[in-house]
């Protein structure tokens, strides 16, 4: 049997795979069908009928996102009867939805106006019925509006197939069902992990993330107010997509010129603090191993797990607080960034810590929870003062009057502005994990790995890879024939896949990598909309282009890391980098119940 059929769309044959749908064919065949519930990265669920289609010998029209083909089906897209239908269908939509676009956080770029506007729809003759009956619930960083849903069920979708949180469900019958949080609580009393996944797949602006940048202008504006601000290593490959230009766009230096531009004081970057964690995270890592295999301590938690993404670390708290020991102890690199801010850089710069301000420019939205959590003061304050997503910073790029693609390219400020191309692939989903081993592995062997070590790479699923050690450095003889398991999972979906397998004795790892999102920070809850798998790779592209790029590929070769612990830290894992660098978490399972 032929794995092929024949689809006819609008009088255009095309030959499609036999498990497409009706509206893949179409795509497939260049014939554009109106879409709302359809998302690319989701399960079909043909429940908005927007994208419905006349299909030869089928009695009524069929939601093209959820009908299979068959061999020979013949489809019409655009017929009057259609056109009116679908017309009625968007109409119906909008009559429950609160029109107030002009205070919209997706105004101009919101789905259902796109709609509205391709089916020509002028007026609605139904009474407008939001929902005001479930009022605008706002947690500390997520906040939903339900008189702005569309009941599309995106974001029921992402937090329950893809993230496996759970913090959302379908609530009602008929009229009134709508999407609505687990048993209708507010989402900070969910298991809810801020990832804003929800967000990135919302078409509308029923979910946002909490707007912080008023915060960022009041700093600006105080004169006694010194401010910093440091770039997640994803921003780069975001943040120029999300003031217009084509996606995966590559803006470092356009990024830190409009950094000055909207008048921040010093622009830096989180890239140094990430080199900073793989000296910290490897040498953790390496101690556990020699616990375990020189020493023969039986009580070494492994798998180490990777501490740096802080949705993934909200999810580990919730749903298996019984493996937070096997959790790294380094804080993010937005963190260790904060605390060396108000430390280092303000004894450096002979700056009162308490007038610093750092402010983080990340494609996370859980980044604004994580600078809130009460043991992030190391530094004697908040660490971190306030997060901006992309979207958010782009938003303050646009009031400022600027034209983000006309900027001349600029350096980050020094001393925390230097950085590798390892730091650089931290946006990645597997760059935490070969940023490392490029670094333990020649500290272990003497010899470098080879740099695009390619096992740990790609958005989709849980990437494994062994590493033998041949041959070792002095100290580490030890080691030699010893295989190092490690794994690699992006989404809170997967890591839940591969943690129950550890649980169950399934599977042996000796250090693993989770990074929240989808695809890794390139596909963070607060990156430009829309996101998509296709759009997430071509972020990711642009990261490894950058890394390809850098005359320094390796976190350990960069001069700023060896200054600071020369200078002001001592030696990776010293008391006093424990203390500013590392922390501790806790158990969130009470949020299950």
């Amino acid at each position: 049997m032929s794995d092929k059929v024949k689809v006819t769309i609008d009088g255009i044959l095309v030959n499609v795979p036999a498990d497409f749908t009706v509206l893949q064919a179409a795509q497939l065949a260049g014939v554009d069908i109106p879409t709302l519930c359809y998302h690319p990265d989701l399960r079909n669920s043909g429940n908005c009928r927007v994208c419905i289609v006349e299909i030869e010998g089928m009695p009524t029209f069929q939601p093209s996102c959820a009908f299979k083909v068959w061999d020979g089906i013949k489809v019409k897209t655009n017929t009057p009867e259609l056109r009116k239908a679908r017309k009625m269908v968007v109409e119906l939509i909008a009559s429950r939805h609160n029109t107030d676009c002009l205070r919209c956080d997706s105004n101009l770029n919101c789905e259902l106006q796109k709609l509205q506007d391709k089916v020509n729809l002028k007026e609605i003759r139904f009474e407008v019925q939001p929902d005001f009956d479930h009022p605008m619930d706002g947690s500390l960083i997520v906040q939903r509006d339900p008189s702005k849903c569309v009941n599309c069920g995106r974001c029921i979708r992402m937090c329950n197939e893809i993230q496996t949180v759970n913090a959302l469900e379908w609530a009602g019958r008929g009229y009134h069902k709508m999407a609505m949080t687990t048993m209708e609580k507010p989402l900070a009393e969910t298991s809810c992990i801020s990832c804003g996944q929800c967000i990135n797949v919302c078409p509308v602006g029923a979910l946002t993330e909490r707007d912080d940048t008023e915060v960022a202008w009041s700093f600006i504006d105080d004169p006694e107010i010194h401010t910093v601000v440091q770039t997640a290593p994803a921003i780069r490959a975001g943040l120029g997509e999300a003031c217009g230009l084509e996606q995966g766009h590559l803006s470092a230096g356009k990024m830190f010129a409009a950094i000055k531009k909207v008048g921040f004081d010093k622009a830096m970057d989180t890239d140094f603090t990430a080199d900073l964690t793989i000296l910290e995270e490897g040498t953790e890592f390496l101690g556990r191993v020699t616990r375990a295999i020189k020493d023969g301590a039986k009580d070494v938690a492994f798998p180490m797990l990777t501490s740096c993404s802080p949705g993934w670390i909200n999810f580990i708290e919730t749903f298996y607080p019984e493996l937070l020991p096997n959790l790294s102890t380094c804080k993010s690199p937005q963190q260790m960034f904060g605390a060396l801010a108000k430390t280092y850089y303000a004894e450096k710069a002979g700056i009162d810590p308490s007038k610093i301000k750092v402010i983080s420019m990340m494609p996370c939205t859980a980044k604004k929870l994580e600078c809130e959590r009460p043991e992030m003061v190391s530094s004697g304050y908040q660490d971190v003062d306030v997060v901006l997503t992309t979207r958010e910073f782009a938003k303050m790029i646009k009031a400022a009057n600027i034209d983000f693609d006309k900027l001349a390219e600029i350096k980050p400020d020094d001393p925390m502005g230097i950085s590798t191309g390892a730091a650089d692939i931290f946006a990645n989903t597997g760059g935490v994990m070969e940023a490392a081993l490029r670094t333990v592995y020649e500290l272990v062997t003497g010899d470098p790995l080879t740099l695009n070590f390619t096992p740990v790479r790609g958005l989709k699923g849980i990437k494994e890879a062994d590493v033998t050690i041949t041959k070792t450095a002095p100290g580490y003889e030890f080691l030699k024939g010893v295989t190092v398991k490690v794994a690699v999972a992006s989404s809170t979906g997967l890591a839940r896949k591969l943690l129950d397998a550890v649980k169950a004795g399934e599977k042996t790892y000796h250090f693993v990598e989770v990074m929240c999102c989808p695809g890794g920070c390139i596909g963070g809850g607060g990156q430009a909309k829309p996101t998509s798998w296709e759009i997430k790779a071509k972020r990711a592209a642009a990261i490894y282009k950058e890394d390809e790029s850098r005359e320094l590929r390796k976190s350990h070769d960069s001069p700023a890391v060896a200054q600071i612990y020369k200078e002001f830290l001592g030696k990776p894992n010293s008391h006093k980098a424990h203390h500013l660098l590392h922390t501790h978490y806790h158990s969130k399972a009470h949020l299950l119940k």
